[in-house]
């Protein structure tokens, strides 16, 4: 009885311990959100943001201005997660705030087609940057690169798997060599002005428009620049694992969000010192030719570096979208087994494993320009709707502890910001927005059926259950326990 009482005690130890790990420092938090804003987009979207601004210093303007932008949405940011200080970000801000309905639609937008599209964006980013060297006169073949996108993105998906500490130290290593690949940019940009390489960003040269400027073409290049500034928001998918949340979430943005404006936009002067605005849109790997003119036979350090900053990029999206598929199954908007987590690792193995089988999915298919601006407005559409949750939040609940409480004036800036761009979005590309409306509204029947919809066929709920049991089998995995002592003083109850 004795040994068996041991046992027992010993077991009970053990599922004490099965839940989601703290080991997010103030550093690794920067990094992930650093990690996941620079990925592939400062190598891909100032070709987008240069073409449809029309001229060199409009397009430095949006630069900016979007770094700005992203600042005053990070800070409502930090206001909700230290309010409702649960992983999951958007979704479980607009989930607490304005209920299932609209929380599931974000969930399936999300889900569906933003996360695992940015995924294979990065991915494929990363293997032609890899092949580069290989193919200097012509593009890699196609099935190498997507071959290569998706070995990359299975391999991370297995560190993700295997440790939390595995996948952030990976975060923190590689969001170094990104920043010192960008830093190498920016250093030789410099040399270059000092020569007096700077014809392209003379105020009479770089106002000239190869186009007449519009507000349809200018919230275009927002978009474009947005894709290469999203992730500014992920930390707040893993606030439960970040150790003292309601100090270190702030201070990370603060930290992360001034940082990465400044290295954008230098990175942007550094590119026409060393090119013409007609080279640059002729590029397919801006970054590659910048090397190749001013590099010289080290210039294949330039689609390496790029290549180690999209692998980490590719970390961090798999590291935090997993978390909102884990989320989302807690509330029970996706199946229970994405809610669990190893028995060991303490990991999210079901949920690491629909995001990477979405994003081997998406790989597949699409065009990358095509691809970003239908990402980019449903990014937007998610921030919209997440801070004016905030602003509901104030209304409502008036009285709700706030750590954090910003200016009311920050999240009026930024909506309207957001309707104006979002309009001029619509009216520019109305098939492209359009189908973003389509896909996200497809989660109406979805959420009725799937979620309202609680009287079922009794067969339903069987094969549910066993496909749950064998999952759990399979992945070794059960349910967490939850940290209530962190989320309930902070989290209002609906009535």
């Amino acid at each position: 009885m004795d040994d068996k009482e041991k046992r027992r005690k010993d077991e009970n130890s053990n599922d004490d311990k099965v839940t989601l790990k703290k080991e997010i420092g103030l550093m690794s938090a920067c990094a992930i959100i650093i990690g996941n804003i620079i990925g592939s987009g400062i190598f891909i979207s100032p070709k987008g943001v240069l073409e449809h601004a029309g001229s060199v210093g409009l397009s430095l303007i949006v630069w900016v201005c979007g770094g700005g932008i992203c600042a005053l949405g990070s800070l409502c940011y930090a206001e909700l997660g230290v309010t409702i200080p649960k992983s999951g970000g958007d979704y479980s801000y607009v989930t607490e705030i304005f209920g299932g309905l609209v929380g599931f639609l974000l969930l399936w937008s999300a889900v569906l087609i933003m996360y695992p599209t940015t995924l294979a964006v990065i991915a494929l980013t990363f293997s032609n940057y890899v092949l580069q060297p290989a193919f200097q006169n012509c593009l890699p073949p196609f099935i190498a690169t997507k071959l290569l996108a998706t070995i990359c993105v299975l391999f991370l998906t297995w560190v993700n798997c295997s440790s939390v500490r595995w996948a952030t130290r990976i975060q923190d290593i590689f969001t170094v060599g990104k920043l010192l690949a960008l830093g190498l940019i920016i250093v030789v940009g410099l040399v270059q002005i000092f020569k007096g390489h700077y014809d392209a960003l003379q105020p009479s040269v770089a106002f000239e428009f190869t186009q007449d400027p519009s507000v349809g073409q200018i919230a275009l290049a927002f978009l474009q620049a947005s894709f290469a500034y999203s992730g500014w928001n992920f930390l707040n998918y893993v606030t439960e694992e970040v150790v003292d949340p309601r100090k270190n979430l702030p201070r990370a943005i603060y930290i992360s969000i001034p940082l990465v404006t400044l290295v954008y936009t230098m990175t942007n002067i550094a590119y026409f010192t060393s090119m013409t605005p007609e080279e640059l849109l002729a590029s397919n790997a801006v970054a590659v030719t910048f090397g190749q003119k001013l590099l010289g036979m080290f210039s294949w350090v330039m689609p390496i570096s790029v290549a180690l900053s999209t692998f980490g990029g590719i970390n961090g999206y798999l590291f935090t979208s997993s978390r909102l598929c884990f989320s989302g199954a807690r509330e029970g908007h996706l199946p229970y087994l994405l809610a669990m987590i190893h028995l060991k690792n303490c990991t999210p193995i079901p949920a690491l494993l629909l995001c990477c089988i979405a994003t081997i999915l998406i790989l597949f298919v699409g065009e990358t320009h095509n691809l970003i601006n239908y990402v980019s407005f449903i990014n937007y559409l998610s921030y919209g709707v997440t801070i004016a949750a905030l602003l509901y939040l104030r209304k409502t609940r008036p009285n709700l502890a706030r750590p954090i409480k910003v200016n009311i004036i920050v999240p009026i800036t930024y909506l309207l910001f957001w309707a104006v761009l979002l309009c001029f979005s619509l009216y520019s590309e109305p098939v492209v927005c359009g189908l973003g409306m389509v896909i996200m509204l497809t989660g109406v029947p979805v959420f009725f059926i799937g979620v309202q919809w609680k009287e079922k066929p009794k067969w339903v709920y069987v094969l549910v259950e066993k496909a749950t049991y064998m999952g759990q089998k399979l992945f070794y995995v059960v349910f967490p326990q939850e940290d209530s002592s962190e989320t309930e003083p902070l989290t209002a109850k609906e009535q």
